[in-house]
């Protein structure tokens, strides 16, 4: 992998990112529009400081897969990333520059959806902010990664937006948001301790219980960025140059 070419990758992502503006509105709009919509449900209610948090962290993991599965895949079947793998350029400049280009997207998104989530709905964090925001721009890259890898397995964009319910909904069930990992059966939570959104929402729930959480959260933070790394590596390993 060389460091000039994933930083070419990366600017000519931004750059395309910056002219298609209904795609930046759906990774920085659609998150607020959501707790937005959690907080006026639960109004009034302790239900929201329970939950808002951990979704913080799930919506942008969500919204990321989906944006990223679908523009890579796009660049595939465009035959983008075949004219651009017949430069110097290697698959690990392409995926960890696609990571890096999203990662900044990351960035802003979750230091609008925290900002929201705090000043506008009234979230209850008992933990730094800033930490919330480190975790939800983790949590962020995760659906990134994922996105990316998932992406080398689909043939057509409705394909790669049918990876959602596979990669993401046993996550979303499993992850302690509807009934505490502790609490399910042994078999599914072994699998949850596997799974990476149930350490991300595990991190948020301590930034938000917790005025010392940086303990819990560093060893949450660790498996995250474990499982980014091995994505990045396992999509670049099966990134095609062309849809079959």
């Amino acid at each position: 992998m060389n460091v000039h070419r994933t930083l070419v990758t990366a600017g000519r992502v931004l750059a395309q990112l910056r002219a298609d503006h209904r795609t930046i509105g759906l990774m920085l709009v659609v998150p607020c529009v959501l707790i937005g919509l959690l907080a006026w449900i639960f109004n009034g209610t302790p239900v929201f400081d329970g939950l808002g948090a951990p979704l913080l962290g799930v919506f942008p993991f969500v919204v990321m897969f989906i944006v990223t599965s679908v523009a890579t895949l796009r660049e595939r079947t465009s035959g983008t990333l075949e004219r651009l793998l017949t430069t110097p350029m290697g698959k690990g400049d392409f995926m960890f520059g696609y990571a890096l280009a999203f990662g900044v997207m990351a960035i802003l998104q979750a230091l609008i959806a925290t900002a929201f989530a705090v000043y506008v709905c009234g979230l209850d964090v008992a933990g730094p902010l800033w930490l919330l925001v480190v975790v939800a721009v983790l949590d962020a890259l995760l659906g990134t990664a994922v996105g990316l890898l998932a992406s080398g397995f689909a043939r057509t964009e409705f394909q790669a937006v049918q990876f959602m319910p596979a990669f993401v909904l046993p996550q979303f069930l499993l992850c302690g948001l509807l009934v505490a990992r502790d609490g399910l059966p042994d078999v599914l939570r072994w699998l949850s301790d596997v799974l990476p959104l149930s350490y991300a929402v595990d991190a948020m729930k301590s930034v938000t219980s917790s005025a010392t959480p940086g303990a819990a959260v560093a060893g949450d933070a660790a498996v995250i960025g474990l499982w980014v790394l091995v994505a990045l590596v396992l999509g670049s390993l099966t990134l095609r140059r062309r849809t079959a």
